[in-house]
């Protein structure tokens, strides 16, 4: 059960998002246009594509706390998923339109460059901004295992390096008086985000698709079955997934046949609970099976 704090935490953390989003598109922009530097222009793309990646994520967080109803009956964590795979894409159209618009420059000879101090403030500022908000998502993230959140801090800690690069490449050109830096340094930007959107799309996609959940996890869930390994016989289909934060795990246990319903259910719970105490917002569902088996010598079921 996923308590009000849970989705407090998180709602919290993408309304901030939203808002810092907000405030460094508008000021990116305008230091942008003033400077005429395509570079910080790029980094005005970026930080648009992050305020609608925000608008996405809060939306989602607040989607995904939902119950289960009639419709969803396996809940609304999927649209986390869904969420962080649009961002991804988001990523990579703003990255093709940062190298559109960079190669325009280059073919010109990189043009004029005005402003230079109050761009590289401004790139300073946004690292810095960037950086504390995205530690925040990531904190959140981590504490409620969310993937919309973590896409979301996984945009602006790249705009921190992005912003970064490009705070180096007007201080190249103010040294250098070479304009021609600045494109080739939006170009770079471009590339990295092309990387991050590969990443989120790798991690947010998959789950789509119901891949099991990482072998770390899964390991996890074994060694449980080991603990347990005197109370059954065998067990069999086990089945992992994962929608949002929330893990699906399903097995089939085989135990002997004279088990009673009550001490079958008994074992199943402490599985379950054992589990779920390692790997928190797991629904877990265990099938029992009587063996079927007739073994000559067996104490378990008595033959």
């Amino acid at each position: 059960m996923i308590s009000p704090e849970h989705d407090r935490l998180k709602q919290g953390a993408a309304r901030t998002s939203v808002l810092s989003n907000t405030i460094m598109v508008v000021v990116k922009f305008t230091v942008g246009i003033l400077s005429g530097s395509v570079s910080i222009m790029s980094e005005a793309v970026h930080s648009g594509i992050d305020l609608i990646a925000a608008g996405i994520a809060w939306y989602s967080v607040r989607e995904s706390g939902k119950p289960a109803d009639d419709e969803h009956p396996f809940g609304h964590g999927k649209i986390e998923n869904v969420a962080g795979t649009v961002e991804a894409f988001l990523i990579f159209g703003a990255a093709l339109y940062i190298i559109m618009e960079a190669t325009h420059k280059l073919s010109v000879g990189g043009g004029e460059i005005r402003r230079l101090g109050i761009g590289g403030g401004v790139m300073a500022a946004s690292s810095l901004v960037n950086y504390l908000v995205s530690r925040h998502l990531l904190t959140v993230a981590a504490k409620t295992d969310s993937v919309a959140l973590e896409a979301d801090a996984m945009h602006l800690r790249t705009d921190v390096y992005t912003s970064l690069g490009v705070l180096g490449g007007l201080i190249a050109i103010k040294l250098t008086g070479i304009t021609l830096l600045d494109p080739l340094v939006a170009i770079a930007v471009a590339f990295m985000i092309i990387k991050a959107a590969y990443e989120l799309t790798t991690k947010s996609f998959f789950h789509i698709l119901d891949v099991k959940l990482p072998h770390d996890e899964e390991s996890v869930i074994l060694g449980v079955m080991e603990e347990h390994a005197g109370d059954y016989l065998e067990y069999h289909k086990l089945r992992t997934r994962k929608a949002g934060h929330i893990r699906h795990i399903d097995m089939h246990l085989v135990v002997p046949k004279e088990m009673t319903v009550k001490t079958g259910h008994d074992l199943s719970h402490r599985i379950s609970r054992d589990i779920q105490q390692r790997l928190a917002y797991s629904h877990i569902l265990v099938h029992i099976e009587p063996c079927e088996r007739i073994c000559d010598g067996c104490d378990a079921c008595g033959k």
